[in-house]
């Protein structure tokens, strides 16, 4: 899971999408880190991910968190919560070099590179204002490690509409007291293309399916007018499924 370093220009265009997007008590930016890992790698992309966690709990490392999604096609998220800015101008793993040393650090993460095709950096925001959680977000709520991201890609000139039926589609969830939660994440700096991520987490796929038969009946036709109003809207749709890691991730609660 190597990291980059990020030069001084990008806290500008950082800023301003943090600005634009809301207070920060109202959005959370994370820095998530991609592998596309080969298939026939998986289990020694595994095997570092967990040495690495092993070193940094030995040596109570306490600045850095991270929880990892790994989806159906092996891409592995590594994702941190950025709390400012400041994040990008100092290395995340400086804590575990001191006390282990550079060498050793470096080691372990030079075992990364053969496990995939291509990796890189990236920011989503969530937005909690146009997400639906009625009792509070959470993004990994206990027993519910399956994931269903669904992509909504619009061009800049459709972003106005995009978020009026955002927030149309939070109102008739509350109206209708639907049991499918969700978060809205949106692309930041180093996404390809402009997007409204919706996050919906499941015990299973099994669960999921049953829980968006359960609404589609519950918000019927004013919830099928507004599907087709999106469908108007947005250029292009992606879908990524998988699963929250708890053996994967590296949080203050493991």
């Amino acid at each position: 899971m190597n990291t980059i370093k990020i030069l001084g220009i990008l806290f500008v265009f950082l800023m301003q999408s943090f600005i634009v997007h809301g207070q920060e008590n109202d959005s959370q930016m994370y820095w998530i880190h991609e592998d596309r890992t080969k298939p026939a790698m998986a289990n020694k992309q595994e095997s570092v991910d967990k040495e690495l966690i092993a070193a940094l709990r030995q040596h109570e490392i306490t600045d850095i968190n991270w929880f990892t999604m790994v989806s159906s096609d092996y891409r592995y998220f590594y994702i941190s919560p950025i709390e400012n800015m400041a994040a990008f101008d100092e290395n995340p793993f400086a804590s575990l070099s001191e006390k282990m040393g550079q060498r050793e650090t470096s080691k372990i993460f030079d075992k990364y590179n053969d496990c995939y095709e291509a990796h890189g950096d990236y920011v989503i925001v969530l937005d909690k204002n146009l997400s639906y959680q009625p009792d509070g977000v959470n993004v990994t709520p206990v027993g519910k490690n399956f994931r269903n991201n669904t992509i909504y890609y619009f061009t800049p000139d459709n972003a106005k509409k995009a978020e009026e039926l955002a927030r149309k589609f939070k109102e008739l969830y509350t109206k209708n007291d639907s049991n499918l939660n969700y978060r809205l994440y949106r692309s930041g700096f180093g996404t390809m293309g402009t997007y409204f991520m919706i996050a919906a987490a499941a015990e299973s796929p099994e669960d999921y399916e049953r829980m968006i038969v359960d609404n589609r009946l519950l918000l019927g036709e004013e919830g099928a007018e507004l599907y087709r109003e999106l469908e108007e809207t947005i250029s292009d749709i992606e879908i990524i499924r998988g699963y929250i890691r708890p053996d994967l991730s590296y949080t203050l609660r493991n």
